[in-house]
């Protein structure tokens, strides 16, 4: 039960996702048609379409840290023995966790600083441009405190070791490799 709810709430992030990448779309291709051919435009599209791409990308990030799907440079931990990977990975992690509580505390402040202020073009507290802050680090503290619960008990493989993907790892690099040979 609690795994399903898990999926859902991630699957409605992604969902969440395409919606905002599709108002983006939508508010920037129609601001370009209209200042083309009708010499006006509309005036929050460039406002809106800009903290959209913020939420899409802190949002993204959240999917990304749980399908450890971030890039990063693993040619030393990989050369190292499962010791030294178990080191690396919780002082990683530790890392990201210290950043993350930085970051939900920088975000807090800014947006309870800037709820008041308004923007100039869409009328919107400025707050919520920094509470995407506040949702990434909220969401991420949880999840890099699972990882280390999974390492302390064990459930770890010494695969699972290695926090990051390289673009040949992808599931759908084989397929793009393959599709490229073709042409």
């Amino acid at each position: 039960m609690t795994s399903r709810i898990i999926e859902s709430y991630y699957w409605t992030i992604k969902i969440i996702m395409a919606a905002l990448l599709a108002a983006m779309v939508v508010l920037v291709f129609g601001n370009v048609v209209l200042r083309y051919l009708f010499n006006s435009g509309i005036a929050v599209s460039e406002e809106v379409s800009r903290w959209l791409f913020v939420w899409m990308v802190f949002l993204g990030a959240i999917v990304g840290l749980r399908e450890h799907a971030h890039l990063g440079v693993d040619t030393l931990v990989k050369m190292l023995p499962p010791l030294g990977r178990k080191v690396c990975f919780v002082v990683s992690h530790g890392l990201m966790l210290y950043a993350a509580a930085l970051l939900s505390e920088g975000a807090w402040k800014q947006t309870l600083l800037n709820w008041d202020t308004i923007a100039p073009a869409s009328g919107l507290p400025v707050g919520l441009f920094y509470a995407s802050g506040l949702v990434f680090g909220v969401a991420a503290i949880p999840m890099l405190l699972h990882d280390l619960y999974l390492l302390v008990t064990g459930q770890l493989a010494n695969a699972d070791l290695i926090a990051v993907s390289e673009s040949e790892d992808h599931p759908n690099a084989a397929i793009k490799a393959s599709e490229s040979e073709r042409r």
